[in-house]
């Protein structure tokens, strides 16, 4: 294995998808069948899609990852190779096909979406071994759980021995131990995802300034639970905060929760403040709303300068 990598801000550890994207008037009902209005066949995972969202915000990023021997996983290696993000650690499988995800939006944004991993599940610790001083000279390293999670808690156990800031998107739901926890500086979930790891119902923003609280003493030093339109909740050692959501006319969310989350490690990675770097976050989220597809829709750092010109400016770094 050839292990040779440039210096990075960001490491994704996570997915690697083909989207194939089904629009419709609105998500059916069990048993039934729409006629859609539209089809797509788009780069997606959410590993993949953070990747992007934080390169386009200006970091050096690293991927790793797994994919299939076949024509879809070089099309998401060629992907990420013009972004510019390195994918020397996007191991290819022989025995699993890339991973696949099926997502329905609805007029208005909504979205359903199904995930077959395929090589994604092929992803073990000891091919995170291998990056192992990759995931060391990280500023940050962000990951979700559409990966094996021993590969996740070997990869937060390497970081976090070596310093690096970990961020970790907790989706899907999996249930986190207080070990695996304790390694997290950032966790990032949504309402479903909160409340799956609280058994609590979190459904508002007094219920998410709750369940951030509580999801605090589990261990990471930072919170976010993400609330849609409603904005966000952070939880931190200086309190917890309410920040709205841009205001935006939403054409379709997939992806924007990706895109929110690699802004954010871009901007952190960057030495942004917390609280720039979540503004930063919606702002960047909100835009990609106002636009069909996952990838696609991801903004630059000067595309969300010119929509919202107060924000403070993120560094320039070398690419």
């Amino acid at each position: 294995m050839n292990t040779e990598f440039e210096p990075c801000d960001v490491v994704v550890l996570g997915s690697l998808n083909v989207d194939l994207v089904v629009h419709a008037p609105r998500l059916p009902a069990p048993g039934e069948t729409l006629i859609g209005t539209d089809f797509s066949t788009d780069e997606g995972g959410k590993g993949a899609n953070q990747a992007v969202a934080a390169r386009r915000m200006g970091a050096r990023v690293a991927m790793i990852g797994r994919v299939g021997r076949d024509a879809h996983g070089q099309r998401l290696r060629d992907a990420l190779q013009r972004e510019g993000i390195g994918c020397a650690a996007v191991g290819e499988d022989s025995t699993r096909p890339t991973g696949v995800a099926s997502i329905v939006v609805a007029q208005g944004g909504e979205n359903s979406i199904v995930v077959v991993p395929g090589a994604n599940h092929g992803l073990e610790p000891q091919h995170l071994t291998a990056w192992s001083l990759l995931l060391a000279t990280a500023r940050i390293v962000v990951m979700q759980l559409e990966i094996p999670l021993p590969s996740v808690t070997h990869a937060l156990s390497l970081a976090h021995r070596a310093g690096v800031t970990t961020l970790l998107n907790a989706a899907p739901a999996a249930a986190l131990s207080a070990q695996q926890l304790a390694s997290v500086d950032w966790l990032v979930v949504n309402e479903s995802e909160a409340r799956s790891l609280l058994a609590q119902p979190v459904s508002d923003v007094t219920q998410a300034r709750a369940a951030a609280r509580a999801l605090r003493t589990r261990g990471p030093r930072h919170v976010v639970v993400t609330l849609g339109a409603a904005g966000l909740v952070h939880a931190s050692g200086e309190g917890v905060v309410h920040a709205s959501a841009p205001t935006v006319p939403a054409v379709d969310t997939t992806g924007a929760g990706d895109t929110f989350v690699g802004a954010l490690a871009a901007c952190l990675a960057q030495g942004m403040p917390a609280v720039d770097a979540l503004r930063w976050g919606q702002a960047a989220a909100a835009l990609a709303a106002t636009r069909r597809g996952a990838q696609s829709a991801m903004p630059t750092r000067e595309q969300v300068l010119a929509q919202w010109s107060d924000l403070t400016p993120i560094q320039r770094v070398s690419t």
